[in-house]
């Protein structure tokens, strides 16, 4: 079977192409292998702007061709981890895109190289950005009212720790309170979840 082909014929790829092709080697490589090291992170940006400000003066490139430049080899990367494409299949569909050879060759060899563990880190990343982390739950009773002796007024507050993938250390609580009316209503689904959480 044949691997798909996975980079698009668009005149942005192709401009992105013939600006990639007039960076030397060299740097072309340091640049792929930034690349390659953080594009596991959603949230994260590869370069800072003071560093995207050197990019431009060692490229000799406006921002815009720049952000193009970064944006094509994250988007042609990202491709080869979602169809885990082998480091000579790459690179024979840059050459076939009109990358040359040596540039073609430098993302071969950064893809053998940090490949694997990239899919790897793709696969063991959440679909969701943020995870539950921590679950609490208190049930208050309000038995009584200045204006009413007797009244059962139950209230329940769910607390949900969450925290962001790309952020371990950020954890941010969700309270949730639920009156009588409320309870009812929701008492099937956290069933049906705690039912399928078990299995």
């Amino acid at each position: 079977m044949a691997a798909p082909f996975v980079i698009p014929e668009t005149d942005s790829v192709r401009k992105a192409v013939s600006l990639f092709n007039t960076i030397d080697t060299g740097k072309f490589s340091r640049l792929l292998s930034r690349i390659i090291q953080k594009l596991h992170l959603k949230a994260e940006s590869t370069f800072t702007e003071e560093e995207e400000e050197k990019l431009q003066a060692a490229f000799s490139v406006e921002k815009q061709n720049l952000h193009l430049i970064l944006e094509t080899i994250t988007f042609i990367l990202e491709q080869a981890v979602y169809h885990n494409l082998k480091p000579a299949i790459l690179q024979q569909q840059l050459e076939h895109s009109h990358v040359d050879h040596d540039k073609a060759e430098v993302f071969a060899t950064t893809w053998a190289a940090a490949g694997p563990e990239t899919v790897e880190k793709f696969r063991q990343r959440m679909l969701s950005p943020q995870k539950l982390e921590t679950v609490g739950w208190q049930l208050n009773l309000q038995m009584a009212q200045s204006t009413q002796a007797k009244q059962k007024a139950p209230q329940a507050v769910l607390e949900l720790g969450v925290s962001n993938e790309d952020s371990k250390p950020d954890l941010v609580v969700l309270a949730l309170n639920f009156r009588e009316q409320q309870d009812i209503v929701l008492l099937p689904d956290l069933t049906k979840v705690h039912s399928v959480l078990q299995k």
